[in-house]
């Protein structure tokens, strides 16, 4: 499959929220359903707005894993989960740092794989918070791309 990195338009909003939401369920087995419903409005009309999109879409148009940057700092990157392991996150990954400056990502210590695949990609534990950014109890690992 072609990677080709594209713009997202906020008419795409939903499906974006829903791909979201399928990988969610699919790796952060963490997160209580309370909290992916608390979540969902939010990025829907706030945090998608807050930040630069690109996504890679299937051969049928439809998103299948996206990335959103703010400041340098990596503040979303989700695959569908049908999609994973097609290195679509690697693609979007590797945009992000070469295209939208990235070098700060912040990361649930909970989200195992996704802490191991940012150390694998060069970033490194810089410091940790207890909570997240809305004060939920979900610890986050703060990581930067080592110079």
């Amino acid at each position: 499959m072609e990677q080709k990195i594209d713009t997202i338009n906020k008419t795409e909003y939903q499906e974006v929220v829903n791909l979201w939401e399928s990988s969610v369920r699919a790796t952060h087995h963490f997160i209580s359903e309370e909290d992916i419903e608390y979540f969902k409005p939010l990025i829907l009309n706030t945090y998608l707005d807050a930040v630069e999109l690109r996504c890679i879409r299937n051969n049928k148009n439809h998103i299948v894993g996206f990335v959103g940057v703010a400041e340098q700092n990596l503040e979303m990157l989700f695959i569908h989960p049908d999609y994973r392991g097609k290195r679509i996150g690697k693609s979007l990954f590797d945009y992000s740092i070469d295209n939208l400056n990235v070098t700060k990502v912040d990361v649930n210590e909970q989200n195992e794989q996704a802490v191991g695949f940012y150390k694998h990609c060069g970033f490194e534990i810089t410091s940790r918070s207890e909570l997240d950014s809305s004060g939920k109890p979900y610890p986050i690992l703060h990581m930067e791309l080592k110079k």
